[in-house]
């Protein structure tokens, strides 16, 4: 299979693989050779894919989606990060990933509540004409 995971920056990973592991809103799933045509909504979590001499990959991710067909995988998210170690990998997705969405979370029901003040003021002003 051929893997390309790009990133709204740059293509980061373009690859020939023999298996993928990847985390998905419903659980972990594995992607072979020969395995159907695939969709996927990705969560942040952890991508491993197995290249051609053997040797096992690991990626920390952001929220994404991955596309399978045919023999080739597009994976496409904001971030990812590659690292040597399993438990580093899996800490930056937990601190980076997991807390910026939180933050976005925030940010945005800070927004709503903006509106909504904005709309009532407008409302009031409104019906004192």
């Amino acid at each position: 299979m051929r893997l390309k995971l790009l990133l709204p920056t740059e293509v980061l990973v373009e690859a020939e693989v023999s298996k993928i592991n990847a985390e998905a809103q419903n659980g972990s799933f594995c992607l072979l050779p020969r395995h159907v045509d695939f969709v996927a909504a990705l969560v942040p979590g952890l991508l491993s894919y197995v290249v051609e001499n053997g040797d096992e990959v690991f990626l920390g991710l952001d929220e994404g989606a991955l596309v399978k067909v045919g023999d080739e995988v597009l994976v496409s998210t904001r971030n990812a990060v590659q690292g040597p170690d399993l438990g580093a990998l899996r800490d930056a997705v937990d601190s980076q990933f997991v807390e910026s969405h939180k933050r976005e979370r925030r940010a945005r029901s800070a927004v709503a509540r903006l509106e909504s003040t904005l709309v009532r003021r407008l409302l009031e002003i409104q019906e004192r004409r």
